[in-house]
């Protein structure tokens, strides 16, 4: 059973009280010692005094000064440069991280990056409470991070501290040889032959599609992102542990301003508060890193995760506990099944069961591929089918590509997905100007030489244990890296020559998956999952449109993201993510069914 976490605030407070008293309680405890040895007998009482009060914010302008001399040193030793400096105005550079607050809450994905690389350029450094941070979008640096340097950058103990509440040791936050071991338990699983099983998105594709059917007869909308949702969700679940939630047989949302008679959407059981409780825990752990090291002041008496991974934790548990059981069976029987014949149906789980006992590694191993394997996909899908609400062009190329490999009845094989050239650009296009990961981070280890974007420029020096930030939604969208019509969709970008021209020569300006040793282990199983799922969809609906009138009207983008020249200013709905992009207020969309 996985233990509930301490709350994070009090700790904080404990260890902040410490720091802050150490200087004064030193200046008490000469004063005292000195008098009484009488060393010092003419130095009046208020003189103590005055040095207790100064002496902390003395001693940490001291410290800090320190701090960045040697970072000073460390670049000058090495012949390197530190990055331009992103600076604010008011102490502390309180107002940046009010502005990175601000942005995250109301702005534009892109919005945390665009001012700092527009002043600063591809690369920059900011302190918040003097605590420094790096961040890039030039792919050549974030090579360097995720690759030609892998071991010195990690996720590093400040992002456990971040994210621990939810994903505890999985391999999402794991570093060193506690990666590797959950790497390597977790990567057999995933071959071309389970991978390619598409019986099981099969199932959860028809129920969704019939869902969608009957909205298309009584001419509602729906709200995509939620049934797509709910789609990969049951599909994850099952393929992981062998126990669907059922999340597409709970009753799907109206749109705003219609509330059916009857209609009952509250959930009651586990199963149907998991969804939202795996989403709001998410929501609530991705906030930490922006507000930096202060971030357990929010969250003084209780963590904000506690009640949504209670639920969580009531979902998973008893799958756990049901497998381990078996395990112990079968073990006191005697049994052991050949390899081959185990292999055959197995989930995730029993996989991970045959080789660990241990728990807490089962909880958080399952939980965290759970997490890559559901919400990146509903991301790439939901944004897939807003892109093809406003280009009905492609989506018309798109049906007749599938009507040229699958037709409009059957189910998609291997190698029908295999050949379909445009599906893959579509869905690489998408995943590009909508990244399901748009920022993504890790700390140095030691200090490292990162590489300049200016080719005449000299290296850039990073010290130990800093924060370097990259954001894969700026870097995709960018015209230095992908030509002029970066910000325009455009699936073509992936077949004609500009493919050639612009990512062949450097694969890191496209990063969906991530990359280096730390790429996504089921890169492949979700372009089969999307594209299995597009090619079902668009077998039965011809048509496609946005329905604004049922979007939330506090989801709707501002006016202030008309002003060009941004591609923001074509959006019709509004981006947000927490550790994935989302569509803020859903979806909402209506089909029309395809002729026969």
């Amino acid at each position: 059973m996985k233990l509930k976490s301490l709350p994070p605030g009090v700790p904080f407070l404990l260890r902040l009280l410490l720091v802050l008293s150490a200087p004064p309680a030193s200046v008490c405890f000469a004063a005292r010692t000195l008098t009484s040895q009488g060393i010092v007998t003419d130095v009046p009482t208020w003189v103590w005094i005055v040095a207790a009060v100064l002496s902390g914010p003395l001693f940490h302008a001291v410290r800090i000064w320190l701090k960045y001399r040697s970072h000073r040193l460390g670049a000058a030793r090495h012949g390197a440069i530190l990055p331009p400096d992103l600076s604010g105005q008011w102490i502390g550079n309180w107002d940046i991280l009010d502005g990175i607050l601000d942005a995250f809450t109301h702005g534009y994905p892109s919005d945390m990056f665009d001012y700092a690389f527009e002043q600063c350029g591809p690369v920059f450094q900011f302190s918040i409470f003097w605590d420094l941070s790096y961040a890039t979008k030039d792919p050549n640096i974030v090579k360097t991070i995720l690759a030609t340097d892998f071991p010195n950058y990690e996720k590093g103990e400040t992002f456990h501290n971040f994210t621990d509440s939810l994903f505890g040791t999985g391999v999402f936050n794991a570093d060193g040889d506690l990666w590797k071991f959950h790497r390597s338990m977790s990567r057999p699983f995933f071959s071309r032959e389970r991978i390619s099983d598409f019986e099981l998105f099969d199932r959860h594709a028809d129920i969704a599609l019939n869902l969608i059917r009957e909205r298309a007869r009584a001419n509602i909308a729906f709200e995509f992102q939620d049934l797509v949702s709910r789609f990969t969700l049951d599909s994850a679940t099952e393929f992981l542990f062998g126990t669907c939630v059922n999340s597409l047989h709970s009753p799907i949302p109206y749109p705003h301003g219609i509330s059916p008679f009857g209609a009952d959407q509250e959930p009651k059981t586990v199963k149907e508060k998991f969804p939202k409780a795996f989403a709001d825990a998410q929501r609530a752990v991705s906030e930490r890193p922006r507000v930096g090291w202060l971030w357990p002041l929010k969250e003084i008496f209780k963590s904000r995760t506690d009640e949504d991974m209670a639920v969580v934790n009531a979902f998973l548990e008893p799958i756990l506990q049901e497998a381990l059981r078996k395990k112990e069976e079968r073990a006191k029987a005697g049994l052991d099944l050949d390899e081959k014949e185990s292999q055959e149906n197995e989930t995730l789980l029993d996989h991970l069961v045959r080789q660990t006992s241990d728990p807490t590694i089962l909880h958080d191993e399952t939980l965290n591929i759970l997490l890559a394997g559901r919400d990146t996909t509903a991301a790439a899908l939901t944004f897939g089918v807003y892109l093809l609400c406003q280009h009905p062009h492609v989506l018309k190329r798109l049906r007749d590509e599938i009507g040229k490999h699958v037709g409009y009845s059957r189910r998609p094989t291997y190698d029908d997905i295999r050949n379909m050239k445009y599906l893959r650009a579509f869905l690489n296009e998408t995943l590009r100007l909508y990244p399901s990961v748009p920022v993504d981070i890790r700390f140095s280890v030691k200090e490292g030489i990162l590489p300049n974007p200016d080719p005449n420029g000299k290296p850039i020096y990073i010290p130990p244990k800093t924060a370097i930030s990259y954001s894969v939604f700026n870097m995709h969208r960018d015209p230095i890296y992908w030509g002029p019509t970066a910000q325009e969709f455009d699936p073509d970008r992936f077949i004609d020559e500009r493919l050639q021209k612009y990512l062949v020569p450097n694969p890191f300006i496209f990063l969906p998956f991530n990359g280096g040793p730390r790429i996504c282990l089921g890169q492949q199983f979700a372009y089969n999952e999307m594209s299995f799922f597009m090619i079902r969809l668009l077998q039965n609906f011809s048509s496609m449109e946005l329905d604004l009138s049922a979007q939330p009207p506090e989801a709707r983008p501002p006016p202030e993201w008309r002003e060009p020249p941004s591609r923001r200013a074509a959006e019709q709905i509004r981006p947000k993510s927490h550790f994935t992009l989302y569509v803020d207020g859903g979806l909402w969309v209506k089909m029309s069914e395809a002729t026969a």
